[in-house]
């Protein structure tokens, strides 16, 4: 049971806008025992709609489509459409309804004849019903094939997705049962990871497959499995899991479904009654917002500081100035400093600190470039440890942000 994602519109593939369609529709697919087979971006041009219309035939069961179904000339996605269906544009009159309708509530100008012609759609399609939008969506059978037309704006897309195309497809196809579990590991790499795992990997059961995906500070190891009966598929993967937790007891924090690292964090200080602030520099604010893009961080979240200057650090949060001098901006006595003066200007039990040189220059002090120090307040004391995480400034900013909290987790773990 396969699909194939086809997003139509040069704007895509000039970088003028990320294509996030593909990613939600194949999750959406997923959930329901479709496998996606491959996702294509194309420009707005005849030929090259037609060709991918023909490829994607090839290969998958279902064929959705994204994009180019605006009133305007540049889009002509549903005249090519006709094209490969031998069909033609017949206007619709429900969904010339839906668009007046909309005009009359919506907009302070009468309906054109340009927006009439959204109500114009294929004669042998099934008309998908947006209710968000203009552009209505298409559903066109060919063979045991399913192409189904659906408007490029997110929010529509989403609405057609939910409530036209999933139930179709589920009446329409008997589909397997896709079962996906992500777990999350911080603090080592890709490599050295599957080296500790490697006998575990190899006697995993063949329907079961492993994936890794690596970022920064963090690899995730996702399992896969495809089945008939979701409950065998269930139990055994969680037996694999159980399996694999005491080899990553030190770096496994969560399983993904139980939320992010900021996630998991913030659930511990909550329980615990424990409160947290930052201090930082080198990773200026990024930290802090991580913490708070959370919802409810206000439980324990008390503050930050972004000292990103030196005479910050002295004047806003009073590290001594001969400290600094003697021993650089960056370095771990200033670091240290910081986390304890975070727990006292924020009353804090626990707090994080960070400086160091981003780059790409050296700024008020010689370390080198990547070189970074991260010191973690609590209350028994501080700690702290130095790290060079290369020379790339976006990816010194958050790794150090990562291996932060990663100190911060391990620590409240040994409290």
């Amino acid at each position: 049971m396969f699909a194939e994602i086809i997003t139509i519109g040069d704007e895509i593939l000039i970088g003028q806008i990320v294509d996030t369609n593909s990613a939600f529709i194949a999750k959406q697919l997923n959930l329901i025992g479709v496998s996606v087979y491959q996702i294509s971006s194309v420009q707005d041009e005849r030929e090259h709609i037609l060709q991918a219309f023909k490829e994607a035939e090839e290969r998958a069961d279902i064929v959705i489509i994204t994009g180019g179904l605006g009133p305007t000339k540049d889009d002509i996605t549903k005249h090519t459409i006709c094209e490969y269906f031998q069909d033609e544009l017949v206007e619709d009159a429900s969904v010339l309804a839906h668009v007046e309708q909309l005009f009359k509530k919506y907009f302070a100008r009468p309906i054109s004849d340009l927006n009439k012609k959204q109500a114009l759609v294929p004669s042998r399609s099934t008309v998908l019903h947006n209710q968000f939008g203009t552009a209505p969506g298409m559903w066109l059978e060919k063979g045991d094939k399913t192409f189904i037309s659906l408007p490029g704006v997110p929010f529509e897309m989403k609405g057609l997705i939910q409530e036209e195309v999933i139930p179709r497809i589920q009446n329409k196809y008997k589909r397997p049962y896709i079962l996906h579990k992500t777990i999350i590991t911080y603090g080592l790499g890709e490599s050295a990871l599957a080296e500790r795992i490697e006998s575990w990997e190899d006697s995993l059961p063949s329907f079961v497959k492993l994936a890794y995906l690596p970022n920064v500070g963090k690899v995730r190891l996702r399992l896969t499995a495809k089945g008939t009966d979701k409950d065998i598929l269930d139990s055994i993967v969680e037996e694999q899991i159980e399996k694999l937790k005491p080899l990553i007891s030190d770096i496994f924090f969560s399983a993904e479904e139980e939320g992010s690292f900021e996630v998991v964090i913030g659930n511990l200080l909550a329980e615990m009654g424990a409160t947290l602030a930052v201090a930082e520099s080198c990773t200026g604010g990024k930290i802090a917002e991580m913490l708070t893009s959370i919802p409810g961080a206000s439980r324990y979240f008390n503050g930050s500081v972004v000292s990103y200057a030196t005479q910050a650090k002295i004047d806003v949060l009073g590290v001594d100035e001969q400290l600094i001098s003697k021993h650089s901006v960056v370095s771990k006595q200033v670091a240290e400093a910081m986390a304890q003066a975070a727990q006292k200007v924020f009353k804090a039990h626990y707090t994080i600190a960070t400086t160091g040189n981003a780059g790409p220059k050296k700024g008020d002090s010689d370390a080198d470039v990547g070189t970074v120090f991260i010191a973690i307040g609590t209350p028994k004391g501080v700690i702290s440890e130095e790290f060079n995480f290369g020379n790339h400034r976006e990816r010194v900013i958050n790794k150090a942000s990562n291996k932060a909290l990663e100190m911060l987790w391990k620590e409240i773990l040994e409290k």
